[in-house]
């Protein structure tokens, strides 16, 4: 069953059925809209209320921090924050499958129907101006008939009077002759007209309005099936994201269950113990030996004087519910407890040892630089390292300073010692070697030959290596001879593959598709660093 053929008769139905589904479609998009308005407020709330209660503001020194119930209430926080993004992607994603894709398929459907409705329109403008032409026909017929009739009347009536001339006779006939014609050519043309209009009302109602009917229908019908599919992305665009959603909350749930009470408690002790032992007994003093002094000096023996009795085995008295006066800060960590003391020197120490390793590679990538300028004038000026090579050499000294001060005062709190190490071997001013011992001390060992080329170094990095997968891939702005040992030459605009990075030498690790492995200058390429197979 269609519309053309059951609702043929039914033009303004049709039309106003048409613009109610338009109007749902729309009513529908505006719906969503407020939705994702509630889904991007609520994910904007829960961001807000992660961040206000997010503890990650606390230093990682605090002693919270090590607490699995701190630990799994930040876990929380994170995982409803990853959540309040999976509310935000189902509201983007409501947005741009269902409104924005709605909005577009209603302005197609609205354009599409107010083309159907304009044939529909024209045709039936077509069919009444046939019908004016046909009606105009008909009283054109009608009128030029009556007047025939009576043109006729008159005619019959001069012939039968007496008085009448033959001319006026013939007059009468004539002119009734002429009217009788004139009536037979609109009669004619009323038939016609009649035909006319008989043939494309027949067209109007059988084949042109059904045709547009039918059309409008399958719109309608497309609308339909359009506004479903929304429907039921209303819901799987909620669906999409529900895995995630359920690891978030299984996320929060494991959380829970990290929660170890008994290492929290472990936690505290570890971060709080002293180190001190319990007060013991205090001792009696006996004040009446001072004042039996004359009658007993046999009895007890000579007793000592009252000021001293008063400071005679006094400890230090330890009151758990007193208020502390906040200790004052020093530099060997003598306000804390025992244990606490040798906690913080420990840590201090790793944190100087790590200082200093980054200042001595700071001090070899120095010292080689100097040396490639002293070997290669044209590359740069030695002499502009001077400043920084003082500066590095400055803060190796400092550091090595602060390392046996706290290493002294580690010894003094009772701790072992064994601290974190850096690398044994540094480039001293001139680019030579200097060997470090185990205490942190220069040990004698002869500076390396000068002729000696800086890249046998870089020769030393490839020995006995497998060969390393490329980090990323390198152009050559200029050419390079690549004539000293361990570089590689290299042509204006050829690519090669980057296998090691600058390490602030000034130089680059390479190899080409044929296995052959140098150093570059950095400066002479563009780098561009990327996870890749081949170049």
């Amino acid at each position: 069953m269609d519309w053309g053929t059951e609702l043929w008769d039914q033009y303004d139905i049709i039309e106003k059925h048409t613009q109610s589904g338009l109007e749902l479609v729309e009513k529908y998009v505006k719906f969503v809209k407020e939705r994702t308005e509630i889904e991007q407020n609520y994910a904007k709330q829960l961001r807000n209320l992660s961040k206000k209660y997010n503890l990650k503001r606390i230093g990682k020194d605090e002693p919270e921090c090590r607490l699995s119930s701190y630990q799994s209430f930040l876990e929380i926080l994170n995982e409803m924050n990853d959540y309040a993004g999976q509310r935000e992607l189902i509201a983007e994603n409501m947005m741009m499958n269902i409104c924005i894709d709605l909005t577009k398929y209603l302005q197609e459907l609205k354009q599409e129907r107010k083309m159907y409705l304009m044939e529909a329109k024209k045709a039936q403008q077509s069919l009444e101006s046939t019908y004016k032409q046909l009606d105009s026909s008909k009283k054109r017929f009608e009128r030029e008939w009556r007047e025939a009739e009576r043109a006729a009347q008159y005619a019959e009536k001069t012939d039968q009077d007496i008085n009448a001339t033959k001319a006026d006779v013939e007059k009468a006939k004539q002119q009734a002759h002429m009217r009788a014609h004139v009536a037979e050519e609109c009669k004619n043309d009323y038939a016609a007209q009649l035909q006319k209009y008989n043939k494309e009302q027949n067209q109007f109602y059988f084949n042109d309005m059904p045709l547009i009917f039918n059309k409008v229908q399958d719109l309608d019908e497309r609308r339909v099936r359009k506004l479903a599919q929304g429907y039921i992305l209303f819901s799987d665009t909620e669906k999409h994201v529900m895995p995630i959603i359920g690891k978030c909350l299984e996320g929060m749930t494991k959380a829970g269950t990290n929660v170890n009470e008994r290492n929290d408690s472990m936690v505290v002790i570890e971060q709080n113990k002293s180190g001190f032992e319990r007060p013991g007994d205090l001792e009696f003093e006996d004040y009446s030996q001072g004042i039996n002094r004359a009658s007993s000096d046999s009895s007890l023996g000579t007793p000592k004087g009252p000021l001293e009795l008063l400071g005679k085995n006094r400890s230090k008295n330890f009151w758990l519910f007193s208020k502390k006066s906040k200790p004052t800060v020093t530099e060997d960590f003598t306000h804390l407890p025992p244990e606490q003391r040798r906690k913080r020197l420990q840590q201090k120490l790793e944190e100087i040892c790590k200082e200093l390793q980054k200042e001595v590679d700071q001090s070899e990538a120095l010292g080689k630089m100097k040396d490639v300028y002293e070997k290669n004038p044209q590359m740069g000026d030695p002499a502009s390292l001077a400043s920084q090579i003082s500066q590095t050499s400055q803060s190796i000294e400092r550091l090595k300073g602060e390392l046996n001060k706290y290493e002294t005062w580690l010894a003094e709190a009772g701790g072992r010692g064994d601290t974190l190490r850096y690398k044994s071997h540094t480039f001293n001013n001139n680019g030579a070697h200097d060997v470090l011992g185990p205490d942190g001390a220069h040990s004698d060992e002869s500076a390396p030959d000068p002729s000696q080329a800086i890249y046998a170094e870089f020769d030393d990095d490839f020995e006995d290596e497998e060969l390393t997968a490329p980090i990323g891939k390198c152009t050559a702005m200029y050419s390079f001879p690549g004539a000293s040992e361990g570089t590689i030459s290299m042509q204006e605009g050829e690519v090669l593959a980057v296998v090691e990075e600058d390490k602030g030498d000034g130089w680059t690790r390479v190899r080409r598709n044929n296995g052959d492995e140098g150093y570059i200058p950095t400066s002479y390429v563009t780098i561009s660093i990327q996870q890749m197979t081949d170049i």
